[in-house]
């Protein structure tokens, strides 16, 4: 749970309850699964040739899902690493920092991009979130014991 908490935005309430409500977040195979369990996933209206995507299923997980879209909120904001976080990643290993920054410059980018494009900030939040929760997974699968 420590391990998590180095991505922004994932502080105690978040990740506590994430691990509260999924359980142990590597026994997902890939990031998708998780994405899905959590009801984060595209809906899709498909038939033949036609592929039309849709709003989040919202099946799974409510509290969960709103903890990380909450949590997702945090990268609205330009990148930076604040004193706030330096003093959770004291501990965490180098290489889990490294996926949290490189998390941190991906999912801030993206949330400009999005509202750039026009795109309601509720909606580019759920992208965010969607992918910080595979953030979550890639952590969890670094930190996961040997088998």
């Amino acid at each position: 749970m420590n391990t998590i908490q180095a991505l922004r935005g994932v502080q105690f309430t978040v990740a506590v309850t994430t691990v509260a409500e999924i359980g142990d977040l590597a026994r997902f195979t890939n990031p998708r699964q998780l994405t899905a369990y959590l009801g984060l996933a595209p809906s899709e209206h498909s038939s033949g040739e036609k592929r039309r995507q849709g709003g989040i299923t919202k099946t799974g997980n409510t509290h969960a899902r709103r903890a990380i879209i909450e949590g997702a909120w945090a990268y609205r904001y330009p990148t930076k690493v604040s004193r706030q976080i330096k003093e959770r990643q004291e501990n965490i290993p180098k290489h889990i920092q490294n996926i949290a920054w490189k998390a941190q410059l991906r999912l801030c980018k993206r949330f400009r991009r999005l509202t750039a494009r026009g795109k309601n900030p509720n909606v580019a939040v759920t992208a965010v979130a969607r992918e910080l929760a595979s953030f979550m997974w890639a952590i969890a699968q670094e930190v996961k014991p040997a088998a």
